[in-house]
């Protein structure tokens, strides 16, 4: 009889790193050494417990053969179909008790096993190691049969020498992954608990005197134009780089006119490092990064980040990502003139990093390390500072920064998330600086400035803001000179976010304040059978944090979602903007000048181009301005609205986008639009149980629109509610106070319609109401008034508050059904949505669309799908013209329905398709994590006037 002792699992809850891997150093593709991916089918058995089954699996000869089969990279709760598990989201709170370095005896642990021969021309000679790039949280290995160590830093690479262990065919790797363990405390960033082997699993050949770790040191002088090379290597080589005639041993400096890297113009130059056993490539950038007068300034000029947090996601394979998703992602930010990433909240896959040194990326790179959990106990026993963690949070470190030292688009090192503040963290700052003093260090946390050299904020609103921008903030002395980011803002959960060209507005008026990174990239929706992406909650979690998950730019299956398209439009590199007959262009990039650009024109007539052609623009540099005169406006263009529309295109194919593609625009008013007017040349008249008036016929008794022509229309009437966002669901950053439970508080979801009176006069039918909430004495005076010509019909709104007002307004305008209707097609902002405060990409033109097409797909649905400034719009057999513009909005379920859906597999579409035509809208704002809904896009009860006309679009078949 055997008995198995708590020492062969104590490594699970030990806060040390591990034991038996490597050293850090620089992480590199390939070589002309031998590398062999165990990527692939492994066998897998996942276990309740960390001790419930010995390590007998290990051994050579152990059958296998029954347990399951999983791919790696993977998680093993996104495989089996449940059968491992199912995933975990919560936001910061550990989903175990915090009793550090203690997890729960439940920690799922599954035995992974690959059995591998070696390819038939690996070298007899040497040795070699097994690199892990990503597993989480905690994993042992053995390799035929021998322990070689155990780790932790789930994001982070360990190598480990096996090369006296190898044999040529039959090789036992063996890994038992533990779901928890002490590194768990260390991880607790907002994203999904996925454990398994979810990154690469690689051996490498190591020839004698193969390369060890190496660091390039690429500066560059903009003074001079030159660039200084020297590479560190502990095993002595050359290094060769052709295009600059380079050819030097290393350690030795050199010094060569190049061209620098910048993420507008990211310039590599290939070479090579020679050992006496290994070649390996080299792509070089060469810049310097340096805190300069208070501003972060690469090659000698202050940078402005437009910038993304981007966590690793798949809906389908977690964070397991292959190359070609990491490049769409990079290309995709590239085409929406993103420039920067914060790589939340651990280092990406490597690959990412070369990708975005080839493409260019300004890169915040950031230790695998967050702790939020404890701010539940005010951070009492919390790891960063506590001298016992200290080496797993310096380890941690290193790995960051010796893997992706060489990387020229890495500029700032992070030294994580959300982990309060200690002593640990000081001497990761201190640990970063000693070693690589060519980069700033970052921590959000750091609020004096203590161990950092930017100030960063979180969702800091646009008050705030701009004090910082003009110096007023205080703080200590070191912060007041240094510069500022918003590490984190325009929190892009669900529909939004909002206010983000007046957070830009405040970027470009303060030299201080230097951009900011966008959270987040993606939503981290999980493909699920029955709900299409599901989210926290929907895997049965006894603690989650619902669909805070799901707050990216674009949405799981990569598709962009209206608010990357208004980032876009807010960072975009060139303004256009009008001047009396012409443009004045303003370069907005920091490095390159417009030569990339070509700029077309278009001259339309009430949202129709009827000429267009070239503009020429001179290549103006970084920060220049030039007023181009615009060509004469065609002559005959009738009484219509009429514009300018001038786009920056780019000239040529790069890189990351196709001859033509569209980096930016600007609209240029010309001549107003002529307002909708109907003489009021036919009156009312009664009949049995109906009145008609021109074109329509209405209810007797209640006034209430039935048909136009022969278009029937039902239920038009006021309407104020809307299928609460999730920034109306978050509480308001400063006040704590959540939009929607306010609304809900005073009965806005519940209006009661009274009607008040049915009058007939010689030239219009007017019915009066009063709008207003059980419960509450306050509402809205409602007058409706209808007039026609004959052929088209008019109604006037007029709405006066009644009533001490507590709240704003979600919307105000007309809500009605109609019984046909599938194609849109409008004239105003377009082709996506827009809101007051989300509008900047809406573009003043003539559009088509469906009904579903005009549905965005947020993964919990709420108010979406508004088209803003419209002129007029067909739909259903109708034409409605406002006046003013309003907001269009159109729908196969009710807002109702849409308000109680919690996925979009809840939303069944009806016969009828519900309208909104509204007079204003309440702005988006950032409230699910962040400022609400600036004043100025806030819409209170107050009196207000607003027309439609309605007409029926004649059958032309």
């Amino acid at each position: 009889m055997s008995f198995r002792t708590a020492t062969a699992i104590d490594y699970v809850e030990d806060v040390a790193p591990g034991s038996g891997a490597l050293p850090p150093r620089a992480w590199y593709a390939a070589s002309d050494a031998k590398s062999f991916s165990l990527n692939g089918s492994w066998r897998l058995r996942v276990s309740p417990t960390a001790d419930a089954e010995d390590d007998s699996f290990a051994a050579e000869g152990y059958d296998a053969t029954g347990w399951a089969e999983v791919t790696v990279p993977g998680h093993w709760v996104l495989q089996g179909e449940g059968a491992f598990g199912l995933p975990i989201y919560t936001n910061h709170l550990y989903p175990f008790p915090v009793d550090p370095p203690h997890v729960p005896t439940e920690n799922p642990t599954g035995d992974h096993i690959r059995v591998f021969d070696l390819p038939e021309d690996w070298p007899s000679d040497g040795g070699a190691v097994i690199r892990f790039d990503g597993v989480e949280s905690c994993a042992r290995v053995w390799l035929n049969g021998t322990d070689i160590g155990e780790f932790k830093g789930s994001r982070l690479p360990h190598e480990f020498a096996v090369g006296h262990l190898l044999k040529p065919s039959g090789n036992v790797l063996a890994v038992r992954v533990h779901q928890w363990s002490a590194g768990s405390y260390l991880e607790d960033q907002d994203q999904w608990w996925l454990p398994g082997i979810f990154r690469d699993v690689t051996l490498l050949h190591r020839p004698a005197g193969s390369a060890l770790d190496f660091f390039v040191h690429a500066s560059y002088d903009h003074v001079t134009g030159e660039g200084t090379l020297r590479v560190d290597s502990d095993v002595d080589g050359r290094v060769s780089v052709p295009a600059l005639d380079i050819d030097v041993e290393t350690g030795e400096t050199v010094t060569v006119r190049v061209e620098p890297w910048t993420a507008e113009t990211p310039k590599l130059y290939d070479g090579v490092l020679v050992t006496a056993g290994e070649r390996v490539p080299l792509r070089i950038g060469f810049r310097t990064v340096e805190l300069v007068d208070g501003l972060i300034k690469v090659n000698g000029k202050a940078i402005l980040f437009k910038g993304v947090n981007r966590h690793e996601w798949h809906p389908e394979k977690g964070r397991a990502l292959d190359l070609e998703t990491m490049r769409e992602d990079v290309l995709l930010m590239k085409r929406h003139n993103l420039n920067a990433v914060r790589t939340s909240h651990y280092p990406p896959h490597p690959a990412f990093l070369d990708l975005c040194d080839e493409y260019g990326l300004w890169v915040i790179d950031e230790c695998d390390l967050e702790t939020h959990g404890f701010t539940e106990q005010a951070w009492r026993d919390n790891p960063v500072d506590d001298d016992r963690w200290t080496p797993a949070l310096l380890d941690r470190a290193e790995r960051m920064v010796e893997r992706d030292k060489n990387h020229p688009s890495v500029v700032i090192w992070s030294l994580g998330n959300e982990a309060g503040t200690g002593r640990g963290l000081t001497a990761m700052a201190e640990w970063i600086h000693g070693r690589d003093s060519s980069r700033l260090v970052h921590y959000e946390g750091d609020w004096n400035c203590r161990d950092t050299d930017v100030y960063s904020r979180m969702y800091a609103n646009h008050a705030e803001v701009e004090q910082i921008g003009q110096e007023l903030d205080g703080g200590t002395h070191k912060r007041r000179e240094l510069p500022f980011i918003l590490c984190e803002y325009g929190h892009a959960m669900g529909n939004g976010p909002g206010g983000i060209a007046d957070y830009q507005e405040l970027f470009e008026k303060y030299e201080r304040l230097q951009g900011g990174f966008i959270w987040e990239w993606i939503d981290h929706g999980v493909t699920h059978p029955e709900l299409g992406f599901a989210y926290g909650g929907d895997f049965g979690e006894e603690l989650h944090d619902g669909n805070f998950v799901c707050d990216g730019l674009i949405f799981p299956d990569r598709q962009p979602s209206p608010g990357l398209l208004e980032f876009k439009k807010v960072i975009e590199p060139v303004s256009i903007e009008g001047t009396d007959g012409a443009v004045r262009v303003t370069n907005k990039q920091d490095f390159a000048d417009l030569s990339a650009f070509a700029f077309e024109w278009s001259y339309q007539v009430d949202g129709e181009s009827v000429e267009s052609g070239s503009l020429p623009v001179p290549a103006l540099a970084p920060g220049e301005s030039a007023d181009v005169k615009l060509p004469e406006p065609p002559a005959d263009h009738g009484d219509g609205e009429t514009q300018w529309t001038v786009r920056a295109l780019l000239a040529a194919d790069t890189a990351w986008g196709p001859k033509g593609h569209e980096v930016a625009w600007g609209q240029v008013p010309v001549t107003a639009r002529t307002l909708p007017s109907v003489a009021a040349t036919n009156g009312p008249v009664a009949g049995d149980g109906v009145i008609t008036l021109g074109p329509a016929s209405f209810d007797a008794r209640t006034g209430a629109l039935r048909t136009i022509g022969g278009i029937e229309v039902s239920g038009l009437r006021l309407d104020v509610w809307r299928a609460t966002t999730d920034n109306d669901d978050g509480a308001e950053w400063l006040t704590g106070v959540r939009t929607s439970d306010q609304w809900r508080k005073y009965g806005l979801h519940r209006m009661r319609h009274r009607l008040a009176a049915v009058e007939l006069d010689d030239d219009a039918l007017t019915v009066r109401s009063r709008v207003a909430p059980a419960a509450w004495e306050f509402g809205l005076a409602a007058v409706y008034r209808w007039t026609s010509d004959g052929s088209r019909l008019k109604l006037t709104v007029s709405v006066g508050p009644e009533g001490e007002w507590p709240v704003a307004l979600p919307r105000l305008g007309v809500r009605f059904g109609l019984t046909r209707a599938d194609a849109v097609t409008w004239y105003g902002g377009g082709p996506g949505e827009g809101y007051p405060d989300t509008k900047a990409a809406s573009r003043v033109g003539r559009w088509e669309s469906t009904v579903d097409g005009l549905q965005t797909p947020y993964l919990r649905p709420q108010e979406n799908g508004a088209r803003a400034d419209v002129r007029w719009a067909e739909l259903g057999g109708l034409r409605v013209e406002g006046d003013p513009e309003f907001f269009l909005t159109a729908r196969r379920w009710t807002t109702e329905q849409l308000d109680a859906a919690t996925h979009l597999t809840d939303l069944t579409p009806g016969e009828t398709v519900w309208v909104n035509l509204d007079h204003a809208l309440h702005g988006i704002g950032t409230g699910s994590c962040g400022p609400g809904v600036l004043p100025q896009y806030q819409l209170h009860a107050e009196p207000v006037e607003f027309s439609f006309v309605f007409s029926e679009i004649p059958d032309v078949s």
